[in-house]
């Protein structure tokens, strides 16, 4: 049996589903293991640590971008997007917008890097997505996005020039650079029922979960037996299930009792209000691995060296995660992150929502992952976690499938970010607004 998978396109090709063999369960994952790992090197705040929501998903929310007008702005002219996409000044006077995590500082169109040069009609569908659930200051431009129809990357260029004013992203102390890292949705085999070697439950919350916290450490969730008719699937590898909760979603293959096949998505639910430990470092800290090896495959290959360690180094880390099922119909639609739209390959982000708010289109310039080439390009702030902490931090989605795990595994660069905020909005308009029903990545 053959499946899709979809990933990022590089700066150079386009975003478009690959038809390749079998899945397997895959476990060679990098970010995942940077996630277990844990921070070890700073950069503005934590930048591995578990991602979490903060509560079981629900509305949420989002601080508006409070403005303090510093100076008051000069007055400026109407932009004209044809002299802009052909480079010419059109600066005038600055503004500086206040936020919690950070200040935007206006620019000018000419100021980001590789400015025209995206395909911006491969992105437009990812605005439109935002604008199912717009956000307050967003209403009007997404009613106006909705009846646009751009022919040409240049016609969405323009539209957005003539609709938009970019602001680049600062630290509160002006630091302009940051770090991208990648994420990505895993996809497993699995069982409706425990046989053979599918002995890995996937659980669904205990009835109790809301009335008991913190609930019990993953230790005792996974001694406890009667859980077991929780199980929603149950797959091979104990680590794959833990990178599934790391991720907070996940594709599935389900094998069903009477032997058919069908695909479903697990998403977030919920876990116990414990702590997150990583099991990474503690591998460090008893001595089993150095930090250059405590990579995600040097963590897999210490597990099949010790099998007898794996369960003690897993409970090393209480924090236990449930899911529920939803149907998969299109395995072309990605899961739904913290805005509560489905997330675009390579098209979405996940940002810290103090810094920038949800359905904010954003101009990201990095490069390609282990790469100097350059990867510029629109992107929309859909997501968040709690180890995306800053103002210039990003998680670039990637999609799904193993191009996508293997880009978001060695994802890890410099990063520099530009806003597009609604002219017509004000300097005022606010950004909140209710989350989806599960942010994508949880413990991340």
């Amino acid at each position: 049996m053959k499946t899709s998978s979809a990933s990022a396109p590089s700066a150079s090709s386009k975003i478009t589903p690959m038809i390749r063999g079998p899945i397997r369960c895959r476990t060679r994952r990098w970010s995942a293991a940077l996630a277990i790992l844990g921070a070890l090197s700073g950069c503005a705040g934590p930048q591995h640590a578990v991602r979490e929501p903060g509560s079981s998903p629900k509305a949420a929310t989002v601080a508006s971008p409070t403005a303090r007008p510093t100076p008051a702005p000069a007055a400026r002219a109407p932009v004209d997007p044809e002299k802009l996409l052909n480079g010419e000044d059109d600066s005038a006077g600055r503004r500086v917008l206040q936020r919690e995590r950070a200040r935007w500082v206006a620019a000018d169109w000419h100021e980001l890097p590789g400015w025209g040069q995206d395909r911006a009609l491969e992105w437009w569908p990812a605005l439109l997505r935002s604008c199912e659930k717009p956000m307050p200051g967003w209403t009007a431009l997404c009613t106006q996005a909705r009846s646009f129809r751009p022919g040409a990357d240049r016609d969405a260029t323009a539209w957005l020039m003539r609709m938009l004013q970019p602001y680049r992203v600062e630290s509160p102390d002006g630091q302009r650079e940051g770090l991208v890292t990648g994420y990505y949705e895993p996809e497993l085999e699995a069982r409706r029922q425990a046989q053979g070697d599918f002995r890995v439950p996937l659980l669904a919350p205990p009835q109790d979960l809301a009335q008991r916290k913190p609930y019990d450490t993953r230790q005792q969730i996974e001694s406890n037996a009667a859980l077991a008719r929780l199980s929603l699937a149950w797959v091979q590898d104990p680590l794959d299930a833990l990178v599934m909760q790391i991720q907070g979603s996940g594709r599935l293959r389900v094998t069903e009792r009477d032997g058919t096949s069908r695909w479903v998505r697990l998403s977030f639910a919920g876990h116990n209000e414990q702590p997150y430990r990583s099991m990474g470092q503690w591998l460090i800290a008893q001595g089993e691995l150095r930090p250059t090896e405590a990579s995600w495959p040097g963590i897999k290959d210490w597990g099949r060296r010790n099998p007898q360690r794996l369960r003690e180094a897993m409970w090393a880390n209480p924090r236990y995660v449930f899911f529920r099922e939803e149907p998969l119909p299109d395995l072309a639609v990605g899961p739904r992150g913290g805005q509560g739209v489905p997330l675009t390959p390579g098209r979405s982000i996940a940002v810290d929502k103090t810094s920038i708010p949800y359905g904010t289109p954003v101009w990201l310039d990095t490069t390609e992952p282990l790469s100097t080439t350059p990867l510029r390009r629109l992107v929309m702030a859909q997501d968040t976690g709690a180890a995306i902490v800053g103002a210039v931090r990003a998680d670039y989605f990637w999609g799904w499938g193993e191009q996508a795990e293997a880009q978001a595994g060695r994802m890890k660069q410099p990063l520099r970010l530009w806003v597009l905020w609604p002219r017509e909005a004000g300097v005022t308009a606010g950004a909140g607004g209710a989350a989806g029903a599960a942010g994508t990545a949880v413990d991340r």
